[in-house]
């Protein structure tokens, strides 16, 4: 199950970019409080966040997006360096956007980016609050995919959000709408459809979830 990914590719067609707001800006996300986010307790096992370090993650991550079914909305198939350049462009970045690793009872398995959707050009196309905080991810493994995991992970990223995130009151997602594993997943863990958005290079799925509505959905 992969959302896809609005994230800093030079020119990808399903790439909505990312919005240069200056080194580290105030709407900089803590990178070194994700890592210390978790674990938190699922019913699939202790799972975290853990940001992106390229010297140890490249290879592991240029596998997976060299998976076809990554490549199809992530776009990022190719030599290292393809990858290397998304990952670099936010850790180099104005800092509203973190690469993470998922890593599920000790093993890594899935990879997010966690970003601020308020200084993101996803802002340019739909309505969002300050604060409200955006996901993307993929499930690395195709072992990990097509039994209900990636929903568990998403509803526990969201509540780490929450739970580290005070003034968040809502978690954004944009999951392509013909990747329609990813959107059912969205559901399940808590979100609702709020409308269709067009986005550089695809029509996606905006996918909300409340903070004020965390206990009943």
């Amino acid at each position: 199950m992969d959302s896809g990914s609005a994230g800093p590719r030079p020119a990808g067609p399903r790439s909505a970019g990312l919005r240069s707001v200056g080194p580290r800006s105030a709407g900089s996300l803590p990178v070194g409080e994700i890592g210390e986010w978790g674990p938190a307790a699922t019913p699939a096992g202790d799972f975290r966040l853990l940001p992106v370090r390229v010297e140890r993650d490249l290879p592991l991550l240029v596998r997976w997006m060299n998976d076809p079914a990554t490549a199809a909305f992530w776009e990022l198939a190719g030599p290292p360096s393809v990858t290397e350049q998304h990952v670099r462009a936010q850790l180099d970045g104005d800092g509203h956007s973190v690469p993470c690793l998922g890593v599920l009872d000790g093993t890594p398995m899935s990879y997010w980016e966690i970003y601020r959707a308020d200084l993101d050009p996803l802002a340019d196309h739909c309505p969002v609050r300050t604060d409200d905080t955006g996901v993307h991810l993929l499930i690395g493994g195709r072992a990990d995919r097509g039994r209900g995991l990636g929903s568990t992970l998403i509803r526990a990223v969201a509540d780490l959000v929450f739970d580290h995130r005070p003034a968040c009151t809502r978690v954004l997602a944009e999951p392509d709408l013909r990747n329609t594993p990813s959107v059912a997943a969205f559901l399940t863990a808590g979100f609702r459809f709020e409308a269709e958005v067009e986005l550089p290079g695809k029509r996606a799925a905006l996918m909300i979830r409340d903070r004020e509505l965390r206990a009943v959905m």
